[in-house]
């Protein structure tokens, strides 16, 4: 995160230009606002930074808010790793009426009926909906049938039979009631809709209910601590490099240990070669560094001590005409 009580260095717009022109290899997290959907932020930052290699790591509905963490350069090669990263919500969900979308973006699906539920009530309903359930996801989603995406046969009205699928909800908590509206907190793996879970709720209710505000606040490794604006990223990227900007590569992928390897290392996995690393021989996979902060290759253990380049990174060019 840039430290916004400190004057930022102005660079001169020749210095801007010649480092924008070479493609940069990070990850940038941004907070994404509500109105926008997941692609349209990674359009602004393609502009925004004069980069047109960028990609997401899991989709956020327009509705949502919060942790959208963005890969760029070679980078978006990271995507992989990031398939079935666990997420925290924060959010509301609205009783009285269900929508089409599952969210205040759809159509009410019937008259809105007269609420009358206590905190306590929604507490005890929400603990069936923690653990492995099964969960439909909504008609506007974007899982496909016979390869089309659910929500694009819904706008057209044709009919969309999605099959239920096993989830995990690792946390859900109600924290909060009052009138209609419940305040909420949950943890959830990979492919949890939590308009599906405000939907259901209103089920078991018997007078329907739907997902009025959502907020992603984790993904991953990845808070809102470390996320930006977009507004913020505006301002900042005009008075210091990019690159300063990203996540640490030493924080990615946590769980997976890493090795600063030697020169001579380093030459052969850039060019996609096998090498030895015996400091982690029980390892399956390795972040692969060259120094402290360039993340050079995700390694897989072949046999023994050897690894083999799963994927290979780019050199960071930018960085070496920054500093």
């Amino acid at each position: 995160m840039v430290c916004c009580g400190s004057a930022l260095p102005v660079r001169p717009p020749a210095y801007q230009s010649a480092i924008y022109r070479i493609s940069l290899n990070g990850v940038l997290i941004i907070d994404k606002p509500a109105g926008l959907t997941s692609h349209d932020v990674v359009n602004r930052v393609r502009r925004i930074a004069n980069q047109k290699s960028v990609g997401h790591l899991g989709t956020l509905d327009p509705l949502a808010t919060g942790v959208l963490p963005l890969v760029l350069g070679s980078f978006t090669r990271l995507a992989q790793f990031y398939n079935a990263s666990e997420k925290v919500y924060e959010g509301q969900i609205r009783f009285g009426f269900a929508t089409d979308t599952y969210d205040a973006e759809g159509e009410p699906t019937g008259p809105a009926n007269q609420v009358s539920v206590s905190l306590d009530e929604l507490r005890s309903l929400a603990i069936h909906f923690r653990g492995v359930i099964e969960q439909i996801p909504p008609t506007y989603s974007a899982k496909k049938i016979h390869g089309v995406p659910a929500y694009k046969l819904a706008r057209k009205h044709k009919e969309v039979q999605l099959k239920p699928v096993q989830v995990e909800i690792k946390d859900f908590e109600i924290t909060a009631c009052e009138g209609d509206y419940a305040t909420f907190r949950a943890h959830v793996a990979s492919g949890t809709y939590m308009r599906s879970v405000a939907h259901d709720l209103g089920q078991r209710l018997g007078f329907g209910a739907h997902l009025a505000s959502l907020r992603r606040t984790a993904v991953a490794e990845f808070s809102l601590a470390d996320a930006l604006s977009l507004e913020r990223l505006t301002s900042v990227v005009e008075l210091q490099p990019l690159d300063e900007l990203f996540v640490h590569p030493r924080k990615l992928l946590p769980g997976m240990p890493s090795v600063t390897a030697s020169e001579a290392s380093v030459a052969l996995i850039r060019n996609g070669r096998p090498v030895n690393l015996p400091e982690l021989s029980r390892a399956r996979q390795v972040k692969v560094f060259a120094g402290q902060k360039e993340l050079i290759a995700i390694a897989t253990r072949v046999a023994g001590t050897l690894f083999h380049p799963k994927i290979v990174l780019a050199v960071d060019a930018a960085r070496s005409i920054a500093h």
